[in-house]
């Protein structure tokens, strides 16, 4: 069977694009209606989609300043909550939720995404993220955001903790014998004890290990502490990339550093993210981008550049003028000279800069025919530059059902994409092995690879 690329779908409000919820086909009120959500799950696993994403943050003033009251962008579900909800009107779809090793435990992390598998027999994913931003902190009792190379060490060690947990029970420790009333093997379980500079758990989890053995890890970051982090325990990443040779670099290079590892390349997928406009003509394609930049309000482009770009408010300085150097930010750096390198090699003024990124926020924008978008997925897949994508639709739910019923046909008739589900849990859609308990008789004879 020829390899197939493989699919996110990463839903969220109205849509990627700033001014989704202006559309007139928009549900204004859609973030916390469930039936809605219902709606773009069942949609996405009609057109077989792996995963359904969902990025999370733990203040309200997420993606553009919603202080401004301009913008849908904010995260009204807790993602493990809803997915568990959604999971019930699903048999294939999975799950993947953000949550944060910066303000989370490990303990109460491990359980939570142990039960959010079992609930969906073996279809959840954990998106790891360090926050990055200053609001949150102070939640959370702090001034100000640690520094990067703090928040990544104490990732790490987060990582090893709840991979830890989620080992506490051997796959076959339960015996449930009525006759002589023994329910467990005791010596299938194994205490954590795990003592680090950030953590000290002692274990065991809760709850039975995970259907998947491990929910499937994701991670986004593409700093340099990211990429370390990505290649020794991400299973998925999700990158922003904005043309092939930029994308290709990516792949070798987070490739590249995972022998170090012991790891193969075959235990990671690279997705990047992509928004897509399609409609049966080119015309129409750009009528829809178009229609969408036309609602942006300049208050509101301009809370999306402060967010993005490290919390530089650019309000002083002319819409149409260049943009200004920029002080390095405490947030993503990566994301941060994504944005600058952007408006450098187009000679962007600010308006035209979050025009650009209004739609998905600096990855990459397709605007075309089924046949046009199509080509382009194609060329990064089979070119070294991309495992499969995440798909970010740009307006919700017409978006999603303009790519289920235009460009999933077209990938299939190319035999691009699967005709049927391979699988019941994610790590069997996405062809990702499922992780040996490391407390085994077999694990304990295996040789240890340094990080």
């Amino acid at each position: 069977m020829s390899k197939k690329l493989r699919l996110g779908a990463f839903l969220s409000g109205s849509g990627q694009h700033i001014s989704a919820w202006q559309h007139p086909n928009a549900h204004a009120h859609c973030t916390y209606d469930i039936e809605y959500f219902k709606r773009l799950a069942q949609t996405a696993e009609r057109g077989l989609f792996d995963a359904f994403f969902l990025a999370d943050s733990l203040c309200a003033t997420w993606g553009a300043d919603i202080r401004a009251g301009l913008s849908d962008q904010n995260s009204f579900y807790e993602p493990v909550t809803l997915f568990s909800a959604l999971s019930m009107v699903t048999q294939h779809l999975g799950f993947i939720a953000t949550a944060t090793t910066s303000y989370e435990e490990p303990y109460s992390l491990a359980r939570k995404f142990a039960s959010l598998d079992h609930l969906s027999a073996g279809r959840a994913g954990w998106n790891v993220v360090t926050s990055t931003d200053d609001d949150t902190a102070r939640n959370f009792g702090l001034s100000q955001q640690d520094a990067a190379l703090n928040r990544y060490a104490r990732a790490e060690e987060f990582v090893d903790t709840v991979t830890e947990l989620w080992d506490s029970w051997e796959d076959d420790v339960f015996i449930g014998d009525k006759a002589s009333g023994q329910y467990f093997d005791p010596s299938k379980v194994h205490t954590t004890n795990h003592y680090s500079r950030f953590f000290s758990v002692k274990g065991p989890l809760n709850i039975a290990r995970p259907p998947q053995g491990y929910p499937v890890i994701v991670q986004a970051g593409q700093s340099e502490p990211g990429l370390e982090l990505a290649a020794r325990t991400a299973e998925v990443v999700f990158t922003a990339q904005q043309n092939l040779e930029e994308a290709q670099a990516f792949y070798r290079d987070l490739k590249g550093r995972m022998g170090k590892f012991g790891r193969s390349v075959d235990e990671l997928l690279i997705m990047p993210g992509v928004a897509i406009y399609v409609a049966p003509t080119q015309e129409q394609a750009q009528a829809k981008l178009d229609e969408l930049n036309s609602l942006i309000n300049p208050k509101a482009g301009l809370a999306l550049l402060k967010t993005l770009v490290g919390d530089v408010d650019l309000s002083a300085y002319p819409l149409d003028g260049p943009l200004p150097d920029l002080p390095a930010p405490r947030g993503s750096i990566s994301r941060q000279q994504l944005l600058v390198n952007i408006a450098r090699e187009h000679n962007f003024s600010i308006r035209q800069l979050y025009e650009w990124i209004a739609t998905a926020r600096g990855h990459l924008t397709l605007v075309g025919t089924p046949t046009q978008i199509v080509d382009q997925l194609q060329t990064w897949f089979e070119q070294g530059a991309a495992d499969g994508f995440n798909i970010m639709p740009p307006q919700l739910p017409n978006s999603l059902d303009d790519f289920v019923e235009l460009v999933i046909p077209e990938l299939q008739r190319r035999g691009l994409f699967r005709t049927e589900y391979e699988g019941r849990t994610l790590r069997e859609n996405l062809g990702l092995a499922r992780p040996q308990n490391q407390f085994s008789e077999a694990a304990k004879q295996r040789p240890k690879v340094q990080a």
